[in-house]
């Protein structure tokens, strides 16, 4: 999640636009990134974030592997001068451990 610079609402547009350009950019890009997504805060409240980047990957070994590529290396580099502040959550979803538990099941004929 990041609070973008702007001190009015279109830099604040031109901000976020950039940021979502250079996110879109890494689809396809980083083995075992499964899903990119970009959200703009709708609420304008004063405690929200501009922005939050929902990502999932295939793995937590995909996740680090993620945080080192050179394309998120990039993204970081165009980045770093747009933001006032930064928050990460990384978690495993309890979804994603469930259905990793199950076994598969393989249809037989009788």
């Amino acid at each position: 999640m990041w609070n973008l610079r702007g001190d009015t609402p279109a830099e604040k547009r031109d901000c976020i636009a950039q940021l979502q350009r250079s996110f879109e950019s890494l689809r396809g890009r980083i083995p075992g990134l499964l899903h990119l997504e970009i959200g703009v805060d709708s609420s304008r409240i004063d405690y929200a974030c501009d922005v939050v980047l929902y990502s999932e990957f295939e793995s937590q070994a995909a996740l680090d592997g993620y945080a080192v590529h050179p394309e998120h290396q990039r993204v970081k580099r165009e980045l770093a001068d747009l933001r006032t502040a930064r928050h990460q959550v990384d978690f495993v979803s309890p979804a994603v451990l469930v259905i990793a538990a199950v076994p598969s099941i393989e249809k037989t004929e009788n």
